[in-house]
């Protein structure tokens, strides 16, 4: 007989160049991915809190990482259910953002999140954590890149974000090298806002794998309005409108994100007569 033993991957969803599709994509990715039964935490470490809103929950003040990173509560107290099924939310607050200032006088500030979050990666109720990074290179996104198991980089197609890009493997390289999180790895990077008819969109895209290899998405997220939408309402688009084109790209990102990171594994058994 078999039993499925679950690990719980910690995906940082991270690039320090905003408007790319960040939110957009922890958001519909955690959101697709609690439609294929698996189970998500997202947490929203940007003050902004769009992943909060963009799950239908409100900010609230003492609600987010922040009191379990400063040692006032834990950090399982934070977690929020969504009105979605298997999916769950640390949300952010306006406090989060002096998180930067107080977390950086201390000594151990690279481990901070790494050392918050142990407790519910132990508990292996999750098959994924996704962290929404701010969109900075501050101690906050350093600090939960140093958490991570890997970095998904939303990228948009257009030559500047090529130079974003080259600033996230660097930081990938500085956090192995100088023992932060040695096992960090690109995750993976995926295309955001395509749009196929311009010949922009394919000269990045080209020049992207050519650097990345399969380290690229197959899937990409074009141009959609309803995508856009969505947030307005609260809701993830595979929710407010899954037959849309955005809704139909992140659910297909999400079955090559769970192939690509698999979480439950079937161990044999042997039973005691």
């Amino acid at each position: 007989m078999g039993e499925i033993h679950r690990t719980t991957r910690v995906i940082a969803v991270a690039n320090q160049k905003g408007g790319v599709g960040k939110t957009t994509t922890v958001v519909n990715l955690a959101a697709a991915l609690s439609k294929m039964r698996r189970t998500v935490l997202v947490i929203d470490l940007d003050p902004q809190a769009n992943a909060t809103t963009g799950l239908g929950l409100q900010r609230q003040d003492g609600v987010s990482i922040y009191p379990a990173l400063m040692g006032q509560a834990a950090v399982a107290d934070m977690i929020q259910p969504t009105p979605y099924e298997n999916l769950n939310v640390i949300p952010s607050e306006v406090n989060l953002a002096g998180a930067e200032i107080e977390i950086a006088r201390r000594g151990d500030h690279l481990v901070a999140v790494r050392d918050v979050l142990q407790q519910i990666r132990d508990a292996a109720v999750f098959d994924y954590i996704l962290l929404d990074c701010p969109p900075s290179l501050g101690v906050l996104m350093t600090a939960s890149l140093a958490a991570a198991d890997g970095i998904l980089v939303p990228m948009q197609a257009e030559y500047y974000a090529l130079e974003g890009l080259s600033v996230i493997t660097g930081l990938i390289e500085r956090l192995k090298a100088n023992g932060a999180n040695p096992a960090l790895e690109l995750n993976g990077i995926l295309m955001t806002m395509v749009n196929m008819s311009t010949n922009l969109s394919h000269d990045v895209i080209g020049e992207v794998r050519r650097h990345f290899g399969d380290k690229v998405y197959e899937s990409m997220i074009p141009r959609n309005v309803r995508t856009s939408e969505a947030p307005s309402y609260g809701q993830p688009v595979v929710f407010y409108d899954p037959s849309c084109r955005g809704a139909e790209a992140y659910r297909a990102f999400a079955k090559e994100f769970a192939a690509r990171n698999p979480t439950r594994m079937e161990v044999q058994v042997d039973q005691v007569v």
